[in-house]
């Protein structure tokens, strides 16, 4: 990787439920020898671990929603480097408003007394506002809001970092926001659940394919595919992610 690329690694490209073996929702974003993740499911702590990912890399973990395929694994991430790594750099968390308050309770749910517990490391949580762009040193995050239920807001996540634009749908249905997020970015990753099934905060690929000349961005490769998608993934025409996938920007 050259020092001016930014590398984008799909740590885990599933679903909820493990479709097509794959780990759940995480992908790794490397610029300027800094490393964030976009959400961090459940397995994700596995997940990197297998692919050679060191936590101690992870300057930020960004979240599109609050679900466990995408925000289960922190949990587990703060306590591993809390009494394995024995971290000392900051973490930094962002996300939708209610973030802080339902990871403290995810964690005191997993593991009783953890959220009171001190960390040799600081932990700032960034909650973003609908349409906020927030600067957090050489990144510019906005967020875009989305159809997708989580008992709160749930995002599309625009990144600015090293010359590029990377976007993330997160979890949602149709929503003209998707156009909004993805304006003119070097790089689109999408959701698209079904194949052509229509379903209620999900988006299907054939959904997203009858819009796809409205998108300004130069290249979508679609992810947390179930197993409908999975099975049609060698007759589709947009890439699509899959575990260990790197794509250089």
């Amino acid at each position: 990787m050259r020092e001016s690329q930014v590398e984008v690694h799909f740590v885990g490209s599933g679903d909820a439920f493990g479709s097509g073996g794959r780990f759940q929702t995480c992908i790794s974003v490397r610029f300027s020898n800094d490393r964030l993740l976009i959400d961090c499911g459940a397995s994700s702590l596995i997940a990197l671990k297998q692919a050679g990912i060191h936590p101690l890399e992870v300057s930020k973990i960004l979240v599109t929603h609050l679900h466990g395929d995408h925000f289960g694994g922190i949990p587990f991430f703060i306590l591993h480097a809390q009494h394995v790594l024995k971290r000392t750099t900051p973490l930094q968390i962002v996300g939708p408003p209610g973030l802080e308050e339902r990871l403290l309770s995810a964690m005191e749910i997993l593991f009783p007394g953890s959220s009171k517990a001190k960390q040799g490391f600081d932990i700032e949580f960034i909650e973003l506002a609908a349409r906020e762009t927030r600067n957090i040193g050489d990144l510019s995050i906005t967020s875009f809001p989305v159809a997708h239920f989580s008992g709160a807001p749930s995002y599309a996540l625009r990144l600015e970092l090293g010359g590029r634009i990377i976007v993330y749908s997160g979890d949602t249905e149709w929503t003209e926001s998707l156009l909004e997020a993805s304006r003119a970015a070097d790089l689109f990753i999408c959701e698209a659940y079904f194949f052509d099934k229509s379903m209620k905060f999900h988006l299907d690929y054939q959904s997203l394919m009858s819009r796809l000349t409205r998108f300004t961005c130069k290249r979508i490769i679609i992810t947390h595919m179930s197993e409908d998608m999975l099975s049609k993934i060698d007759h589709l025409d947009l890439e699509t992610a899959e575990d260990g996938m790197r794509v250089y920007l």
